[in-house]
């Protein structure tokens, strides 16, 4: 049964909250009046198949030379970074201007290399702490390898997990694009960080752990350098973010203790969703400062968690505004209680 939670005022109950994100000025829906319950957004992921492993012995099934790669004590190996055989951008020293009248294009100069751990089934939220510190090493040192290149101006690091977020193999792997423009979305919050501080003369970041801390009602997982939380203006049900403690707007620049931290963050962060949705497909990304020179002194790098728990519709793709059917103030405390 769904339970009808609404948000009331003097006038009398509203059906729904409209939350406007304090950096990017975004709008979301929390549909408080169709809200469910936390156990209502199980959705086990379709596992993702496509024919035999191509991941699990990359030099036999054709795979590009290793750029990076990880050996235990047995040499054999832990983690593997290799160029996409099926790349989305291909190496060049700079863009070239390209377009057709009025449109403006460029040629898809950049880097696009995948990161690969050594055991095929079990993923990121069940592995060991050190192991996901270990993705966080190798994502720091194939950022740090890249973002001097001419043609690079920002790398973007995600993980797709389940078939319903793209990944088209179940063997688990990161994916590292190095791109010659900043994206928009990114743009988006880079220009809101720095309105608000003008407005403020505060780092909006600051002031988003600052209460989050302490209200305590969103915070999933804490410890001593990075805070795990669902947004207030979460834009699909269950968003999670990881963010460092430290006023940091450049991933590359973690430091090694941090990189512990952070891989636990990261480990409970899944795992809570793992253990709370039973393996819901997802995606995570760093959202990080771009490699282009200039200073933000205003943003603050984290990781973005998100949840394939719905589907866009009309409203949605119409308006560009995200309905969520569970408060993160239900989700953060649930995800809490499935932390071991």
């Amino acid at each position: 049964m769904t339970t009808k939670n609404t948000t009331e005022s003097k006038e009398g109950k509203y059906p729904s909250e409209l939350r406007q994100d304090i950096i990017t000025g975004h709008w979301v829906v929390i549909a408080t009046g169709r809200a469910k319950r936390p156990d209502e957004f199980v959705s086990p992921c379709e596992v993702a198949v496509s024919g035999s492993d191509p991941f699990e012995n990359p030099e036999e099934s054709g795979q590009e030379p290793d750029v990076l790669i990880y050996r235990q004590n047995d040499n054999d190996w832990s983690l593997r970074v290799f160029p996409n055989k099926y790349p989305a951008f291909v190496h060049g020293r700079t863009p070239k201007e390209i377009g057709e009248g009025p449109y403006y294009a460029k040629t898809g100069v950049g880097y696009h290399e995948v990161v690969v751990t050594r055991d095929p089934v079990h993923s990121i939220a069940e592995m060991e702490v050190w192991r996901v510190a270990e993705i966080i090493d190798a994502y720091q040192e194939r950022y740090l390898a890249l973002m001097n290149k001419k043609s690079v101006s920002y790398i973007q690091i995600f993980h797709n997990h389940g078939r319903e977020a793209g990944a088209s193999l179940s063997h688990p792997h990161s994916q590292l694009m190095a791109i010659p423009v900043v994206p928009s979305e990114l743009v988006v919050d880079l220009e809101g960080s720095k309105r608000y501080f003008q407005a403020h003369r505060q780092n909006v970041f600051d002031v988003i752990l600052e209460h989050e801390l302490k209200t305590k009602k969103r915070i999933v997982f804490e410890n001593e350098h990075f805070v795990v939380f669902c947004p207030y203006a979460s834009r699909s049900a269950f968003e999670v973010w990881v963010m460092p403690k430290r006023d940091n707007a450049y991933f590359e620049r973690i430091t090694d203790e941090e990189k512990f931290s952070c891989g636990e963050a990261l480990k409970v962060a899944l795992a809570s969703l793992f253990k709370g949705l039973e393996n819901p497909a997802y995606n995570f990304f760093i959202h990080t400062a771009p490699c282009d020179g200039q200073e933000y002194k205003h943003f603050r790098w984290h990781i973005e968690i998100v949840p394939r728990t719905t589907v866009w519709a009309g409203f949605e793709l119409s308006t560009g505004i995200e309905v969520s059917t569970i408060e993160p103030e239900i989700a953060a405390p649930f995800l809490r209680s499935q932390i071991d």
